[in-house]
């Protein structure tokens, strides 16, 4: 039989299109179940196990232990000073880190790098858990800020120590913010270059940098040739609001079971940046908080709208979970040109630094594809109700074979 016997040109050219996506799809679906397998390889107790890893994963292990070796970290030494509990706004370029948590044991991540520049200037108050540790977001991998912001206790030259009880920010009225650490300065000097403190605040024992976050705003930065911006901003403006956006995400129902999400403000504005012409452009997004990939996904759907390849009713249409359960299978943006921008707090004024230096690069221009298939024609993904009947018969299996075994 000939290759498109039974199948018209343009029919077969469809077909092969869309299982050309189902294979990309499929491979990144692969390469994360083969990250998720990584992380449990190395708990692994197992006496031979052979490890490759990345430089800078090797790099902050061994400063670790050589820090510990010389003695340079006395956790039992840091603990009798005095502490106060205080908020760090910081800065990062994203591109070499897995992300800013340290949680998915992919290094480098923000999150080790931050803590070994913490225990290296003999700061850090207790392990993560006693200090009180929160973080604001959890940038992905590439992902850059500029407005991060974390809280924890750090040690303090107040002649008392700050109790569990006690209010920090009070005690900073019966001490001059000259005479504390210069926190920015000290832990600058010993973090890398594409990481920088840009402030401290002291805040109240019962802050949280996640949950008493009032809101977060992203910028994603591009350039505007080709693309219709005004069909873009149009379209981008349907987000605004409360709405269900489990169809402009990465679905994780085994731990986030609502997807409804309040997106505060969009906007699509010029930057004071040309190259060859070409004006960069960049997309900014407020919500009070965001899915996984929500941003990302946002952005590449508004790139489609803004090439021509989708009605701006596209959006419209993918928002109406009730009539698309199933999200329509479609590659994120890239991550280098999102930033975090903010985090915004009540009543929360940071003693800022001068030094904002950081190094960048990364092209956030998106390449137009040769040919585009319909979002509303491509393959689905699962959806949540699909998803969560999966993880509960696998729940079953895992408790009969169980009973099996005894």
């Amino acid at each position: 039989m000939e290759v498109g016997q039974g199948l018209g040109g343009d029919e077969l050219i469809s077909t092969l299109q869309t299982l050309v996506y189902s294979l990309q799809l499929r491979v990144k679906e692969l390469e994360a179940e083969n990250s998720k397998l990584s992380s449990q390889l190395s708990n692994c107790d197992c006496s031979e196990k052979e490890k490759k890893k990345v430089d800078d994963s090797v790099s902050i292990k061994t400063r670790r232990k050589k820090l510990t070796k010389k003695g340079g970290y006395d956790q039992s030494i840091a603990n009798r000073h005095s502490k106060r509990y205080v908020a760090l706004k910081l800065m990062y370029f994203g591109q070499r880190f897995y992300g800013f948590s340290s949680e998915a044991q992919l290094e480098p991540s923000v999150e080790s790098e931050l803590f070994l520049a913490l225990e290296r200037t003999m700061l850090l108050v207790g392990d993560r858990k006693e200090s009180q540790y929160s973080r604001c977001g959890r940038t992905d991998k590439g992902v850059s800020s500029i407005g991060q912001v974390v809280a924890l206790f750090l040690r303090s030259k107040l002649k008392k120590a700050c109790s569990d009880n006690q209010n920090s920010i009070e005690m900073v009225s019966r001490e001059e913010y000259e005479g504390e650490i210069d926190y920015v300065r000290v832990l600058n000097r010993a973090l890398p270059n594409d990481i920088r403190v840009l402030g401290w605040c002291p805040v109240p024992i019962d802050f949280s940098a996640r949950f008493s976050c009032l809101g977060r705003e992203y910028k994603y930065f591009f350039w505007g040739d080709n693309l219709d911006l005004l069909a873009m901003e149009s379209s981008g403006e349907k987000f605004i609001g409360e709405h269900d956006f489990r169809n402009f995400c990465k679905m994780d129902a085994l731990n986030v079971h609502a997807y409804t999400r309040r997106v505060k403000s969009f906007e699509i504005y010029p930057c004071d940046v040309r190259f060859q012409g070409n004006q960069l452009w960049a997309i900014r997004i407020k919500g009070s908080a965001f899915l996984w990939h929500q941003v990302r996904c946002m952005v590449a759907v508004l790139f489609m709208i803004g090439q021509g390849l989708e009605s701006p009713d596209v959006i419209d249409t993918l928002l109406d979970v009730d009539r698309i359960p199933r999200k329509p299978q479609y590659l994120m943006a890239p991550e280098i040109p999102l930033v975090l921008h903010s985090c915004e707090f009540e009543d929360l004024k940071f003693i800022c630094s001068s030094d904002k230096s950081m190094l960048s690069n990364g092209n956030g221009k998106i390449k137009k594809k040769i040919a585009h298939i319909p979002l509303m024609s491509r393959p689905t993904e699962p959806s949540y109700a699909e998803r969560r009947a999966k993880l509960e018969t696998q729940d079953k299996s895992m408790k009969h074979q169980q009973i099996r075994r005894l």
